[in-house]
Formats: C-alpha cells, sequence, structure tokens
C-alpha cells in the first residue's frame, strides 16, 4: 500500500486528467478572480471543496445575481453525482480500511471516477492507487485555479469574458456527448426551463430549474421507452409461443 510502484502506476494514470485539469483550472482561476476572491480563498475552495462544475457555477451564478439560496441548491444539485461515484465502488473498498475508502470516495470525480473504473475493470488495481489518483488530480486542478487567479489579477479579464466560462465548458461538455434521444430530451426541456424562468423574469431559480425538468423529463422518457420495448417483447415472445403451438 503506498508504495514506490503503486506512486507511480498512480501518477501515469492520473496525467491525462492533470493535463486537462491545467486547461479548465486556470479559466476558473481567472472567474474566480473576477468576483473578487484572492488568491488564498481559492486555494481553500479548490482543496476543500474540489467540485470543479461546482467552481464554476459559484462565480458564474454570482455574477449573473442569483441569490445564495439558489446558488446553493444548484451546486448541490450537480454535485449528488459524486454520491453515486462513490457508491459504485463499494464492492472494491470492501477489505480496505474505513478511513481509506472514505478518502477515496470524498475525492473522486468525473474524470477519476472514468480512470479508476477502467483500472478496476481491467485488474491489478487498487484502493489506493485510485485515491492517488484521486489527489494527484486535485493537486493539479488546486494550482491551476490559484494560477488562473493570479493571473487574472495582473491582466485584468473583462468579465463578460470570464462570464463565458462557464457557458463554453456546457458547450464542450455537450458536444461530447452520445446524441441519444433520452439526452436530447434532457437539452431541449433544460433549454425551454432557463427560457421560460428568464422570460418570466425569475433570473435566480432558471438554472436549478431547467436542471430539473430536464434530468425529470429525460428519466420520463426513457421509463417509458423501456416499458414499450419490454412489452413489445413480451408480445413478440407471445406470438411465437402461438406459432409454435399451432
Amino acid at each position: 500500500m503506498f508504495t514506490r510502484d503503486h506512486i507511480k502506476d498512480a501518477f501515469h494514470a492520473a496525467v491525462p486528467i492533470m493535463l486537462g485539469y491545467v486547461a479548465i483550472g486556470i479559466p476558473c482561476g481567472i472567474l474566480c478572480d473576477s468576483i473578487g476572491l484572492n488568491a488564498l480563498q481559492v486555494l481553500l475552495l479548490s482543496a476543500l471543496f474540489y467540485s470543479g462544475a461546482g467552481q464554476f457555477m459559484i462565480p458564474n451564478m454570482y455574477l449573473a445575481a442569483s441569490p445564495l439560496a439558489s446558488i446553493i441548491a444548484s451546486v448541490s444539485l450537480v454535485n449528488t453525482r459524486q454520491m453515486l461515484y462513490a457508491a459504485s465502488f463499494a464492492p472494491e473498498c470492501q477489505n480496505v480500511s474505513r478511513r481509506l475508502a472514505f478518502l477515496f470516495a470524498a475525492t473522486v470525480t468525473d474524470e477519476s471516477y472514468g480512470v479508476s473504473t477502467a483500472k478496476f475493470a481491467e485488474g491489478g488495481w487498487s484502493v489506493d492507487r485510485a485515491l492517488m489518483v484521486n489527489l494527484f488530480s486535485q493537486t493539479s486542478w488546486t494550482v491551476s485555479n490559484v494560477v488562473g487567479v493570479l493571473v487574472g489579477s495582473a491582466i485584468g479579464i473583462p468579465l463578460d469574458i470570464a462570464a463565458f466560462a462557464m457557458t463554453s465548458i456546457f458547450i464542450c461538455l455537450l458536444v461530447t456527448q452520445k446524441m441519444t434521444s433520452a439526452n436530447i430530451v434532457a437539452i431541449v426541456l433544460a433549454m425551454v426551463g432557463v427560457y421560460a424562468c428568464k422570460a418570466a423574469g425569475l433570473t435566480g431559480p432558471a438554472i436549478l430549474v431547467g436542471a430539473l425538468l430536464g434530468v425529470a423529463g429525460a428519466m420520463a422518457y426513457a421509463g417509458a421507452r423501456d416499458r414499450r420495448i419490454v412489452a413489445a417483447a413480451r408480445a413478440a415472445s407471445g406470438e411465437q409461443g402461438r406459432e409454435e403451438r399451432s
């Protein structure tokens, strides 16, 4: 556990994540600087909160004059997926200490989840290696955010450009998604929800309402689609049975 070989394995697995975090961590730090956060505050935020999407949302929603309750609710909703990530690794954590399992589960992100899932599936991977992947990634994210704050304070990035950073990240995430029917339903309903809220003057909860509407609509659509598939399969099976008996 935490041997030199394990550290090397974890570092090699984490390098792609670390490089990716540099590319998005610096803009996040610039955005944090635009709302008055200093390097120490961003360092503590990145080290203790460690949520890329959440850290982009906080300053972006602040610039949009969203109320504090809406910011907290939106960030909390986005981060609920972390609980699912941690729960999915429960089988791998059965034979390790609670402290190690807790630290691993508390530091899983979208990118490190993908790496660790693949490594565990390949075999020969361990929770301590997976934890170190998380920590290497978090270190890269934290340093990049601090660098972004220093760059932002030195150059003075216009607020309009800084505020668009969150939008650009979501556009990047959107174009990398598989355009399944359920995802299309989620995208359309989320856009409709945000537009309807802003048209009604409800700018604060617009993101939260759009997210909830998109997720709920996609889940309802996927559930109805699955029921239709099951019903069609049962009907086909019944017809085949009748043909065989006749």
